[in-house]
C-alpha cells in the first residue's frame, strides 16, 4: 500500500469521526430543543389549569391565582426566546452534519480511486515486466 493510499485512509478516517461528532452534536441540540419545547408545553398546561371553577372563590385565592399566571405566562414567554434561539442552533447543527457527511463522502472516493490508480500501475508494471514467449526453434511459432 502507498504513502498517498494511506494518507487519504486517515484522512477518510478523520472525516468520519468528524460526522460522527458532528451528528451527536446535531442529536444533543435536537434533544435540547424538545426538552424545551416539553416545558413550554408543562407550563401552557398549568397555566390553563388556573382557570378558576364555578363557585364562590376568596379575593385571596383569586390574587394568587393571578400571581401564578402571571409568572407562568413569564416563563413561557421566556422560553419561547430560548426555544426560538435553540430552533436556529438545531438548523445550524443539522448543516454543520450535512457538510461533515459530505466530506467524509469526498474522502471515501480519494480511497477508492487511489486504491484504484494503485492497483492499475502494479498490473501496469506487471505486464510490462512480464517475457513475451520467443520461439526456440523455427518452426514452433
Amino acid at each position: 500500500m502507498s504513502n498517498v493510499v494511506k494518507r487519504r485512509e486517515r484522512i477518510a478516517r478523520v472525516r468520519r469521526v468528524e460526522h460522527m461528532q458532528a451528528a451527536a452534536a446535531a442529536a444533543a441540540a435536537e434533544a435540547q430543543l424538545g426538552s424545551l419545547e416539553q416545558s413550554a408545553a408543562r407550563v401552557l398546561d398549568l397555566r390553563l389549569q388556573l382557570t378558576s371553577g364555578v363557585g364562590a372563590t376568596s379575593a385571596e385565592t383569586l390574587a394568587a391565582r393571578g400571581e401564578l399566571a402571571h409568572r407562568l405566562d413569564l416563563a413561557r414567554f421566556g422560553l419561547a426566546d430560548a426555544i426560538a434561539s435553540a430552533r436556529t442552533v438545531v438548523d445550524s447543527k443539522a448543516a454543520e452534519r450535512i457538510a461533515a457527511r459530505i466530506r467524509q463522502e469526498s474522502a471515501e472516493r480519494l480511497v477508492d480511486r487511489a486504491q484504484h490508480d494503485e492497483d492499475a500501475l502494479a498490473e501496469k508494471r506487471a505486464s510490462a515486466n512480464a517475457r513475451t514467449k520467443t520461439p526456440r526453434f523455427v518452426g514452433e511459432a
